[in-house]
């Protein structure tokens, strides 16, 4: 199942015109507030009719203005997930789960059990909204969805309201929905670590634009998004599988270029995950280091060198078949004569990547 979106439409000052497609997964519209991603999935919803363009999910027209064609917002059959839960006070949360199921149909999909389970409800279901943190009630409001056995789901900053905890909570639960159901996602968000940690497709909008879309892994290792994305949230995706647990606390875990060892994950042996490693984070060296006690040390060769206005460098390099982004200063890439093709190492200690930055594959 797919999303087509080719859309114009007036903001305000902003004038948008946004296309794009979202294949099966998470599909992120990322960009800083003003840049159009929530009037994108109004859109979508039919909450929100543009000036012109075209809207398609797997061959349906939900809007065309051309023929003057606009699907109802209920024949649509959209999940939308808002950031606050917009839950019902008045009901418990076996309620306002199958509130949901109201709007299904006949249309095949999960069963309240089945959601229970994949979010973690089973111990709230006899309790009010009043009585639930804010990632519960998250949770709530994602199981409420599913179960009105939506073609997609559509969240619009689901966790923009949380503290940092709450959103540690309900990560996990958002990477079972992505890896256990076939519901494609549009998902909105101004968190670079949040898409990395989800999105298999990351969307990039600047002043109603789309200036670069693709596969997560590529986008967020693209030297050229580094403004988009913020010099201290810059950085890569890399796909691994955890290799083993270690005595000593470590976990190593094997990618394309060989092996990584970062504090023990909660991830069972030989299960797929996704590391997100900062720019900040990688250090060069023209020679195999000796003697450092960092032990991530890995052969790399560089791809590109972009310079910014200030006085860092962003050195896109490869190790095997995955990319990863060094921020070092001009001073020590004239002083290391780097040169793109050239062949160098790249260093990363282990404690310097977060447990935030460690997900499921």
């Amino acid at each position: 199942m797919s999303l087509s979106v080719d859309i114009r439409h007036r903001l305000g000052t902003l004038n948008l015109h946004i296309a794009f497609q979202a294949p099966t997964g998470i599909t992120a519209l990322f960009g800083q507030s003003g840049t159009g991603k929530t009037t994108v999935v109004d859109a979508v919803a039919g909450l929100l009719r543009p000036e012109s363009g075209h809207i398609e999910l797997s061959g349906q027209i939900l809007f065309d203005s051309a023929s003057g064609r606009s699907l109802p917002v209920h024949r649509r059959r959209l999940g939308y997930v808002f950031q606050d839960g917009r839950l019902f006070p008045h009901m418990s949360v076996r309620q306002n789960l199958t509130y949901g199921q109201r709007f299904a149909a006949l249309n095949k999909g999960p069963s309240l059990n089945e959601v229970t389970i994949l979010l973690g409800l089973n111990d709230l279901l006899d309790r009010r909204p009043g009585k639930l943190s804010g990632g519960e009630k998250q949770r709530v409001a994602i199981g409420r969805a599913l179960l009105s056995r939506p073609r997609m789901l559509l969240m619009d900053e689901p966790l923009a309201a949380l503290d940092s905890a709450r959103k540690a909570e309900i990560l996990p639960y958002l990477e079972r929905l992505r890896d256990q159901t076939d519901i494609p996602i549009l998902y909105v968000s101004h968190s670079v670590a949040e898409v990395a940690r989800l999105a298999t497709t990351v969307v990039v909008l600047e002043a109603g634009r789309v200036v670069r879309a693709g596969r997560a892994e590529v986008v967020l290792s693209d030297p050229d998004m580094v403004r988009q994305l913020g010099v201290r949230e810059a950085g890569a995706v890399l796909s691994a599988t955890v290799r083993a647990h270690h005595a000593d606390g470590l976990t190593e875990l094997a990618f394309s270029g060989g092996r990584l060892f970062l504090p023990r994950m909660n991830i069972p042996e030989r299960s797929p995950t996704r590391v997100r490693i900062l720019a900040q984070d990688v250090l060069l060296s023209r020679v195999a280091p000796m003697g450092l006690s960092a032990l991530n040390i890995l052969p790399v060769h560089i791809i590109a060198i972009r310079e910014g206005s200030g006085p860092g460098v962003i050195v896109q390099i490869q190790s095997g078949q995955d990319r990863l982004l060094a921020r070092i200063t001009r001073r020590s890439a004239d002083a290391m004569e780097l040169r793109t093709g050239d062949a160098i190492y790249a260093v990363i200690k282990s404690v310097s990547i977060a447990r935030t930055d460690i997900g499921a594959g």
